[in-house]
């Protein structure tokens, strides 16, 4: 999260504070309700945006479909407004992370965690759907997890009323992110809640595979494999998923809506019987075949996380497979046991068998992939941009010479060949790792983020500490941008939040990876002002570990102070020690009493008797001695 350069008003009351995230359509800042004294999320229609009444309408319908839902899994939208041609979206603050940073890099989440991550979006789902509102954008992207592991889903930035005809899209084209698209989304037809179930299950698939099932260099590549591919194994990328949880993957990911789970409350419910450990419904049904002969993926498409219009899919679907009469049921079915039994036979005969990977690399990607057939393994392919030619194999995983088991899929990495447009590296250090990802990615440029152990001062998780081209290096599009990070369980310094508002501070430790107590403690402070954070436990300075646990001190005012006794102290004399206990002293000469002749003015009465506690920085009045021959005004020391 950045501080923003320049905090602009909106409409009287909402101020921008820092900068959370840019998508396809808007920019989403941290603000302050100055008129409810709250943190809230304000969503931000781009500018060039807001002259378009298609988007302008698409904003305005964000914020009815999702201002008429109060679900605990959905984040609710407060306010909807316009300022000065700008329009906006009032949402609210959701501390935490979403799914796609958890899954950047392409980590995956253990098969219990997902689970339960998918139960809940798909119980926020089921809520909108029998609302008659379809979600239509489902992305890791949409799904923010809060520190206490509640999830919320939000940007129902292109749903919509079930009975709505009008689709608020281009002509030909069809709103959403092609990664995560239904089969029919990407046909341009109409839509249901069974299509958000689709993208839910694209969405688990990546989380328990670390990459979409489907991949390719243009989002219309992508629906194209969504409408005609068969999904890929999980197996093709993990050995650690349980088979009732692809088997409830391959259900919510069925090409048909007929086929799938009828309601994103039936994939709740399969969600919840597998982890309790109960049989799920999907493993007992006729689900479709999904074999290892699916496509095989390239290099992920730039900016894939962001909606985006595009083109119709058209064709016939390759799975969905037609009604048949007579006897061919049990025919089929016998088949089907007969080639099950076969396929099980080759993959327990293929376990017996292993051989090394041979070299790869300088071969063509013909030729490797026909050395891979004839020693019997798998494949699928990643493209990069590099110095090699076009279609040479650069890499292999795994490795050259690993012993590996027949039958098991190994990923080659092949070249696109030398980029040919000119661009500019821009300055993404210090920016957060999405940010600068977004950034990279809008100039078509490639990244690699690098893990570091080494804290430098000043350092927080997932901003960027170095990057590799500097800024300014004139480079090429497809180019490889290194983006150095902390790495997981790295330990760096407490940031000191001394000073700041409680929200303020809260979203800054936020920011920072760590996990910032609703418990506060409060205690006066004579330097710092009544409700704003006085210190934290750990103190700042110390080293914390990303997602450890902060509690805020908060300032009460100023502590109490207990008058000295100043009487029959000079003026000079008396001052001094209420100054050194932060107090003011007033002077005033009491005409009915004189000093001793010869003497200095000496103070014979206190307003405040010594021994009686008052405010830090309070004024004590002090009357002097009338010492006659220095007769005057009342001085104030």
């Amino acid at each position: 999260m950045e501080p923003v350069n320049d905090p602009r008003l909106y409409s009287r009351r909402y101020e921008v504070t820092h900068l959370i995230a840019r998508g396809g359509m808007a920019i989403v800042y941290r603000a302050q309700d100055t008129l409810l004294n709250r943190a809230v999320a304000l969503k931000i229609l781009y500018p060039e945006l807001s002259a378009d009444p298609l988007f302008v309408e698409r904003f305005r319908r964000e914020a009815q479909a999702a201002a008429n839902l109060s679900h605990p899994n959905i984040v609710p939208v407060f306010d909807w407004g316009e300022d000065e041609g700008t329009y906006f979206i009032v949402m609210e603050l959701v501390e935490g992370t979403s799914l796609a940073e958890m899954l950047r890099g392409g980590h995956t989440l253990t098969p219990a965690r997902s689970a339960q991550i998918v139960a809940q979006v798909a119980a926020a789902l089921g809520y909108a759907h029998r609302n008659g509102v379809v979600h239509r954008d489902v992305k890791p992207g949409n799904i923010l997890i809060t520190p206490d592991g509640q999830v919320k889903v939000t940007d129902f930035g292109i749903a919509q009323a079930v009975s709505s005809e009008d689709y608020l899209a281009e002509a030909g084209s069809v709103m959403g992110t092609a990664t995560y698209f239904s089969p029919e989304q990407a046909e341009g037809a109409a839509v249901d809640g069974r299509s958000d179930v689709y993208s839910l299950g694209v969405v688990l698939f990546e989380m328990l595979a670390g990459r979409p099932p489907f991949v390719g260099d243009s989002p219309v590549e992508v629906s194209s494999q969504h409408v005609h591919n068969a999904v890929p194994a999980l197996k093709q990328f993990t050995d650690a998923v349980p088979h009732d949880l692809e088997a409830i993957v391959m259900e919510a990911m069925a090409k048909s809506p007929s086929q799938r789970y009828q309601s994103a409350d039936e994939l709740r419910a399969d969600l919840i019987r597998f982890s309790e450990g109960q049989p799920v419904r999907a493993a007992q049904r006729d689900a479709a075949f999904f074999g290892d002969d699916a496509t095989r993926t390239v290099s992920t498409v730039a900016s894939g996380e962001h909606t985006q219009a595009v083109p119709m899919m058209s064709g016939p679907r390759t799975d969905i497979r037609r009604r048949r009469r007579g006897y061919t049921g049990p025919i089929v079915a016998l088949v089907v046991l007969l080639v099950a039994a076969a396929g099980f036979a080759y993959y327990l005969h293929g376990k017996a068998t292993s051989t090394n990977l041979p070299d790869l690399s300088g071969l063509t990607i013909s030729a490797a992939t026909q050395q891979l057939k004839s020693d019997g393994f798998l494949w699928t392919t990643s493209y990069i941009h590099s110095s090699k030619r076009k279609n040479i194999v650069i890499a292999s995983d795994p490795t050259a010479g690993t012993s590996l088991a027949k039958g098991r899929s190994v990923l080659l990495t092949v070249s696109l060949g030398k980029t040919t447009s000119p661009v500019t590296v821009p300055q993404v250090t210090g920016y957060s790792l999405s940010n600068a990802e977004n950034m990279l990615q809008s100039l078509k440029l490639s990244y690699r983020v690098i893990d570091t152990p080494t804290a430098p001062p000043g350092s927080i998780p997932n901003i960027v500490l170095v990057q590799t081209p500097l800024p300014g290096t004139k480079d090429r599009t497809g180019d490889v941008v290194l983006l150095t990070v902390l790495s997981p369980g790295t330990k760096y310094p407490m940031p000191d939040v001394g000073g700041e508002t409680q929200p303020g501070a809260s979203a800054n430790l936020t920011t920072a990876g760590l996990s910032v107590s609703s418990t506060v403690t409060r205690t006066c402070s004579n330097t710092v002002a009544s409700d704003l954070v006085v210190a934290t436990v750990p103190v700042a300075g110390s080293l914390v570990t990303s997602g450890d646990g902060v509690k805020l001190v908060i300032s009460s005012g100023f502590c109490p102070v207990v008058v000295k006794m100043v009487i029959n102290d000079t003026q000079s004399a008396a001052t001094a020690a209420l100054r050194q206990q932060g107090l003011l002293a007033s002077f005033t000469i009491d005409t009915t009493t004189v000093c001793t002749p010869g003497t200095a003015a000496i103070v014979t009465s206190q307003s405040a008797p010594g021994g009686t506690s008052v405010p830090y920085g309070s004024t004590v009045d002090l009357t002097l001695c009338d010492t006659i021959s220095n007769v005057g005004p009342p001085t104030t020391g």
